[in-house]
């Protein structure tokens, strides 16, 4: 579930291995550059924190995070589901 902290909508994916976590980011790197929107995130071994927000609307979370963030739980949905 995605959380609003700080300004920012900011969520934690976890996976099985390095590899998933690793294919997940590339699936989601794809599809916020079809968005030309692009997350600030981090990865350590089979985590991945994502946070979003609009930086050209003063760094603040607008509707273009959260439809992001919408496609991004899609992309999971295929590592749990």
């Amino acid at each position: 579930m995605w959380n609003e902290i700080s300004g920012k909508l900011t969520r934690e994916f976890s996976f099985k291995n390095f590899t998933d976590a690793f294919a997940f980011m590339t699936l989601v790197a794809f599809a916020a550059e079809k968005m030309d929107h692009h997350p600030d995130w981090t990865n350590c071994y089979n985590t991945v924190e994502i946070n979003l927000t609009t930086h050209s609307a003063g760094s603040v979370v607008t509707e273009k995070d959260r439809k992001l963030s919408q496609l991004i739980d899609e992309i999971y949905e295929k590592y749990t589901g």
